[in-house]
């Protein structure tokens, strides 16, 4: 039976680097934020969100995802209520790509906030990425030129390395893509002998 190996770690850790070194050795990878993305685009998602934060996040009728970001990263209650329809959709849609992939030894499914929204449950394994909070840091500024204050606020929002490193089966420090590339390497062999 097909495994699902859970991917996770907070911001700017490297979880997207992991997932393509897994994809690269031919592991089918979902990654829980693309999709979400592209759920949010959905004409019933948009209303749901509409209905929830209202018009002023809209700009011609399209959401604006940083007035929407910086609500919610700023008040935990709207967070939680936009995870809250976001989240059932994303796992949805999860679960129809899962049994396209079903064939497959395991797959990876990679999303930051895997404990948070209760994802694990459905995990048989869990891999945590971490990396250094000023490394990570770093990368989120320069990725999405953003500023410390709000990547910040982001980190605040996710659980710590502590709690998620508790949590897992396998840790990868993310700091030398050669080092991350072996971990990986060494980490595929012993789950496709789980």
């Amino acid at each position: 039976m097909t495994k699902i190996i859970g991917l996770t770690g907070g911001i700017g850790s490297g979880k997207t680097t992991v997932a393509k070194q897994f994809e690269a050795l031919g592991v089918p990878v979902y990654i829980a934020d693309s999709e979400a993305k592209k759920i949010m685009d959905l004409p019933d998602t948009i209303q749901l969100i509409r209905n929830e934060f209202g018009n002023s996040i809209f700009e011609d009728d399209i959401l604006n995802r940083e007035k929407l970001a910086k609500i919610v990263f700023e008040n935990p209650e709207k967070l939680q209520k936009l995870n809250g329809i976001i989240h059932p959709l994303v796992k949805n849609h999860f679960l129809q790509w899962f049994q396209k992939n079903k064939n497959a030894d395991f797959v990876i499914r990679e999303t930051a906030i895997l404990f948070e929204s209760g994802s694990y449950k459905d995990c048989d394994k869990i891999i945590s990425v971490v990396a250094p909070l000023e490394t990570r840091i770093e990368r989120v500024v320069k990725r999405d030129d953003s500023d410390y204050e709000s990547v910040m606020k982001r980190v605040q929002n996710q659980w710590t390395d502590e709690m998620r490193t508790a949590k897992s089966d396998y840790i990868i420090e993310n700091i030398n893509l050669e080092n991350t590339i072996n971990q990986v390497n060494i980490l595929y062999k012993e789950l496709k002998d789980m």
